[in-house]
């Protein structure tokens, strides 16, 4: 059986890394310098996830991204 996720990518502005967080996975994130190590890296992160973790399914369903302004 196979599962997609949904992973938001983030750029850490102390850091300048890249930090992926699935969605569907509460608490499932990760790093690294570039897309590529990220991409091996959130996989490992969603296996390790998914082994401790077997009783959350159905998963949670991602709906969509919403850009909102505001006055600072």
């Amino acid at each position: 059986m196979t599962c997609q996720f949904t992973v938001v990518v983030e750029r850490d502005p102390e850091s300048g890394w890249l930090v992926g967080e699935v969605t569907e996975l509460p608490g499932c994130y990760t790093q690294a310098r570039d897309m590529v190590e990220l991409e091996k890296s959130i996989r490992e992160a969603i296996q390790v996830y998914l082994e401790t973790t077997r009783d959350v399914q159905p998963f949670p369903q991602f709906v969509g991204l919403q850009r909102v302004e505001v006055a600072v």
